[in-house]
């Protein structure tokens, strides 16, 4: 499935700038019988549901025309949220220093989750600090890695 939201992401980025918008980031999955084209977009000053319609409406010839997917699908266009998960580098570059929750595949010093402070991070490796400690996780052993965001 990586393969077609690689091609995705190339087909409708420059359409979405175009537009005024940023492309987070694109998924493509099966929940139960149905498979979903997720598409997330941001843009300074949040999104909301009038953004998402007008991108909406702006990508669909465009995906439709492609035909890159070949089942039926709901095509969905949202912004990534408030703790927004981190799968690219460049999610990883934009988020150096802010506070992250990190889940693992495996415990490492028996622990399967870690919260703290994005410091580095490399092909093999995140590095986050942790109550004054900075912790070493493998990305091949990362679950997960996303935002937190602390609520006033």
């Amino acid at each position: 499935m990586a393969k077609i939201e690689e091609k995705v992401e190339d087909l409708i980025t420059s359409k979405i700038e175009d537009l005024g918008y940023s492309l987070y980031d694109v998924e493509y999955v099966k929940e139960g019988k149905d498979y979903y084209l997720r598409v997330y977009i941001d843009k300074e000053n949040g999104i909301d549901l009038n953004d998402c319609e007008l991108v909406s409406n702006n990508i669909t010839e465009i995906l439709d025309q492609a035909d890159y997917i070949k089942e039926q699908y709901f095509l969905e266009v949202s912004s990534p949220g408030i703790e927004r998960v981190l799968k690219k580098d460049k999610h990883l570059q934009e988020n150096l220093e802010n506070k992250v929750s990190v889940k693992l595949f495996k415990p490492i010093e028996n622990q399967k989750q870690y919260v703290g402070i994005l410091k580095s991070f490399d092909v093999e490796n995140v590095e986050i600090e942790n109550l004054d400690k900075i912790i070493k996780l493998p990305r091949t052993n990362i679950a997960q890695i996303k935002t937190v965001y602390t609520w006033n």
